[in-house]
């Protein structure tokens, strides 16, 4: 009868991996999406865990590890993988609450679907942001960024490692006031003409009171709306290329400060 025999340092060693490795497939875009199968992630971060096992040069030393060393490693591989997935969540999340303002703007914004990553109720607007970004995320191959990312952080991190300073709580919390800055640039465009075009009709109805603007504002704004996000589509698209080139650089700098050489 065959028997697998699989030493309980490397078995340990791989679960690890699994750990960051699963970390970030739940968090990261794309991947964190509802609509894909736990299972299959669950599948998809074994398999990449068993690719990565050769990066790890020499597997984790059990001497003199209790229960309390294993939990922190634990604690340490998944927060790695959170922070590289949840960085670049933030970015997407800024774009989507751009189309959301936007939306508001419109006035199409009790028009709403629901978003498959969160669950939520959310304007049509804000969910085409969304798929617009995940699409030039994949067409521009930015996924391929985190598999480099993972790849490296291996050599960074050291397994059961991580080294947290304020220069990394102080980082996640500008990642996360940049969101709203981010959301405000995306949708700069819109939210500008609209408020323009909300003003003079403010002003059209002081001068021509027979004229009832609250019927004429709600399909003026969506036909101006539509207009201006046609004509400054190429714009957002470059913008969203230069975000995700500058995503990079974001994850590096996190892995640097976990590593501690930041």
């Amino acid at each position: 009868m065959a028997t697998l025999n699989i030493p309980l340092e490397t078995l340990f060693t791989v679960i690890l991996i699994f750990l960051r490795v699963a970390s970030i497939l739940f968090s990261a875009p794309i991947f964190d999406s509802g609509t894909i199968p736990v299972t299959f992630k669950a599948g998809l971060g074994l398999a990449v865990s068993l690719l990565l096992l050769p990066v790890v040069h020499l597997p984790v030393d059990l001497s003199g590890l209790n229960l309390l060393g294993v939990t922190l490693s634990v604690i340490s591989e998944v927060f790695i993988g959170l922070a590289i997935g949840f960085s670049a969540k933030l970015f997407f999340t800024g774009i989507q609450l751009a189309g959301q303002i936007a939306g508001y703007q419109m006035g199409i914004a009790i028009a709403n679907v629901v978003d498959p990553v969160t669950s939520a109720q959310i304007p049509v607007l804000g969910q085409f942001y969304n798929l617009t970004a995940m699409l030039l995320f994949v067409t521009v191959n930015a996924h391929h960024m985190f598999f480099r990312a993972l790849v490296d952080s291996y050599t960074l991190i050291p397994l059961s490692f991580i080294h947290i300073n304020p220069s990394l709580v102080e980082v996640m919390m500008k990642l996360a006031a940049n969101m709203f800055v981010l959301s405000i640039k995306v949708g700069a465009p819109l939210i500008a003409v609209l408020l323009m075009t909300s003003v003079s009709l403010g002003l059209v109805a002081r001068t021509v009171p027979q004229m009832n603007v609250f019927i004429v504002a709600m399909p003026l704004k969506i036909v101006i709306g539509l207009v201006f996000m046609m004509i400054t589509a190429p714009h957002l698209t470059a913008f969203m290329i230069d975000l995700f080139a500058s995503l990079r650089t974001t994850v590096y700098t996190l892995l640097h400060l976990m590593a501690g050489s930041g």
